[in-house]
């Protein structure tokens, strides 16, 4: 047997499976929409760089392109589009198509390139509905679909449809409803398309049983007294969704999930399970912030979300202050709060707080104990589902020396509260309002003491420039009066004062505003103040903002008279966290007054508004 000498060199065997480098062109349509759908849909485009292959896993790639893109056109309607695939100009049906590429040079890349011819648009013909529908739903099929004859025949907007048929039976209490996907027949004749949606209603139900699972401290009892559902009401996906949410509000839960049965109990109802999962019932943070006038400023805090198993909160906190421009020395303030919610009524909260505090300002000193008692509620239905109102009675006795001269205060307030909130994220909002008005008449039991009602108006709104979040602009207004009494005949920390991170940046705490002799803030009987800031994301989680403010003190009279104005400027780097941002600001006075800081510099976690 003769021998046969096979002889093979090593770029024979293995350029075939050597990567071959390659290029892709997409070609457009004339419509971004699809443009975009073709180009996510390539695995030519999203595979070159992370999964290179050989000449012919290439082609095989290109192929299965093909396909995607025959399927991305029929979603939008064009059942006669084409797409023509080329690699370094060869069709992938052309039979030298491989040879050729393993013929290549690794250099340059071959080049793929697809084009598309869209061909006629396709519409909806007939639209029907078929098996068994409810009286009261068929009246208004097919028309609530969504879709109608003569509509271009996109495939997302039929299955749209159907989803949109589901859920209006389930929304009619057909909680067992099935909707197939929609069957289609093709016209290519007279570019049409025909659909039919075959359903099954099922019966009309009511709730079963409602089961809750999960708990471990918080009391079912009071679970079930939240609960907006209760067995043999109808069938209806927005209330269990409201009712949900509701208890993933209450903040004792981290997660409320609704499981509904899958079959119907012996009385032909459905039952429902409300799946919990509880919080931790313990949190303790911890915060840090830094600014010019008010210096390092560490605060603590450990909380109960559910102190008695009816989510009740019980909030011990402590904060610090000192080494600011605008301090004298060390402050501190500590206090408990106790939060009882649903008390005598449905989302109505009491709230008990009791401060002990020290401050030590270049406008006072001041030694004090604050109590207070206060009822809050949602104004819903009657006012709509973003106001809040609250009502309440504050005490405070204190010491305080200004000027050098000290003086004890017995204080008995009413404070009257009303909350307006429609923003769309308690962090960083990007659109909507708030608002906040208070009314506090007050009576001082000290001899000789003033009574006094302070009234104060504050609001904010939110504008997103480019519709995505990442370009803001903030705008927030600040007023406040105080009849009955003139400046001196009040407390001192109970006339008002601007200056500083919440009313005018640039300028020291507290230092806007009418003065004593030496420079030191007297207060007044009236400010004004606002704000305007540009919030804009740049890259990754950095952002930058650039901000005005603006404010005055009045001595005696009303807001926006008679106190000058004072105006300051800055800019700020922003890191967005998932807890909120991480600020800084620096900021300028543009008119400094005699004495105050050349500029100021404020950290801390959150935005100034």
């Amino acid at each position: 047997m003769p021998a046969i000498l096979l002889l093979i060199t090593p770029d024979a065997a293995t350029r075939a499976a050597d990567p071959l480098p390659y290029e892709v062109s997409i070609g457009t349509t004339g419509d971004a929409a699809i443009d975009n759908v073709l180009h996510d849909a390539s695995t030519l485009v999203s595979l070159r760089a992370s999964a290179p292959v050989g000449p012919f896993a290439l082609a095989a790639r290109a192929r299965d392109d093909d396909g995607r893109f025959a399927d991305a056109l029929h979603g939008f309607g064009y059942y006669q589009a084409q797409a023509d695939l080329t690699i370094d100009g060869r069709r992938l049906d052309d039979p030298g198509l491989i040879d050729a590429l393993d013929a290549a040079p690794a250099a340059p890349p071959a080049k793929v390139a697809a084009q598309f011819t869209l061909g006629p648009l396709f519409h909806l013909g007939a639209v029907t509905v078929t098996g068994s529908m409810p009286p009261e739903v068929s009246a208004d099929a097919p028309t609530d679909l969504g879709i109608r004859t003569g509509d271009p025949a996109r495939a997302a907007d039929v299955l749209a449809a159907g989803a949109h048929l589901l859920a209006t039976l389930r929304q009619a209490g057909y909680a067992m409803a099935t909707v197939q996907p929609p069957v289609a027949i093709l016209h290519p004749a007279d570019h049409t398309l025909d659909v039919a949606f075959a359903v099954n209603a099922g019966p009309r139900v009511d709730l079963g049983a409602i089961s809750i699972t999960g708990l471990k401290g918080v009391h079912e009892a009071y679970v079930r007294n939240r609960l907006t559902l209760h067995p043999g009401q109808r069938f209806d996906p927005d209330a269990i969704e409201a009712a949900r949410d509701d208890l993933a509000g209450l903040g004792v839960f981290s997660e409320v999930r609704v499981e509904t049965a899958t079959q119907l109990d012996a009385e032909g109802r459905l039952p429902v399970t409300f799946v919990v999962t509880e919080r931790p019932p313990h949190l303790v943070d911890l915060s840090l912030a830094y600014s010019t006038d008010q210096g390092l400023t560490p605060s603590v805090g450990w909380h109960a979300r559910n102190l008695f198993g009816n989510g009740e909160q019980l909030n011990l906190t402590a904060s610090a202050s000192d080494g600011g421009s605008a301090d004298k020395g060390l402050g501190y303030k500590v206090g408990a709060q106790f939060i009882k919610p649903d008390f005598l009524a449905r989302d109505q909260s009491l709230e008990v707080e009791v401060d002990a505090l020290r401050q030590d300002f270049q406008a006072y000193d001041q030694d004090a104990l604050i109590e207070s008692v206060t009822i809050t509620r949602p104004l819903w239905p009657q006012w709509g589902p973003h106001w809040t109102g609250s009502a309440g009675l504050s005490a405070e006795q204190e010491y305080i020396v200004q000027q050098d001269v000290g003086r004890s205060y017995n204080l008995i307030g009413v404070p009257i509260g009303l909350k307006y909130d429609s923003s769309n994220n308690k962090l960083e909002p990007t659109k909507g309002i708030r608002l906040s008005l208070g009314v506090t008449p007050t009576q001082s039991l000290s001899a000789g003491g003033a009574t006094f009602v302070s009234m104060q108006a504050s609001a904010s709104t939110y504008f997103d420039l480019t519709g995505n979040g990442r370009s803001v602009v903030a705008v927030r207004g600040l007023i406040g009066q105080i009849s009955g009494a003139g400046p001196f005949s009040l407390p001192p920390d109970q006339r008002f004062y601007a200056g500083g991170s919440t009313t005018v940046r640039g300028f020291r705490y507290q230092s806007v505003g009418p003065q004593f002799p030496d420079g030191r803030p007297t207060g007044g009987t009236a400010v004004s103040a606002g704000s305007i800031e540009l919030r804009q994301h740049l890259w990754g989680n950095w952002g930058a903002a650039a901000f005005v403010d603006a404010g005055q003190v009045t001595a005696s009279g009303a807001p926006l008279t008679g106190g000058t104005w004072r105006i300051g400027a800055g800019v700020g780097a922003r890191y967005y966290t998932s807890i909120g941002s991480i600020r800084l600001d620096v900021a300028v006075p543009v008119n400094r007054a005699p004495g105050g800081d050349a500029f100021e510099l404020y950290i801390g976690l959150g935005e100034a508004f």
